[in-house]
């Protein structure tokens, strides 16, 4: 099993490393780049929740519509 094809013997303290070096060279645009991530993931939800909303409401519109009652 490959997990990763372009790095086949990428282990747990490869990972640390990389990280750790990551960590470095971006850390001081980490607080800005994770801030804006989750305004990006917040505004995601809202609209999501937007699109959920219209969708009951077309539901429960066409649930209110009944068709006529034809006694005669």
């Amino acid at each position: 099993m490959l997990p990763f094809a372009f790095l086949p013997n990428l282990g747990t303290t490869e990972l640390v490393i990389v990280a750790f070096v990551s960590l470095l060279m971006f850390g001081n645009r980490l607080p800005s780049v994770m801030r804006s991530l989750g305004k990006s993931v917040t505004e995601f939800k809202k609209g999501v929740a937007g699109i959920e909303d219209e969708i009951d409401q077309a539901v429960t519109a066409d649930k209110k519509i009944t068709p006529p009652n034809d006694l005669a």
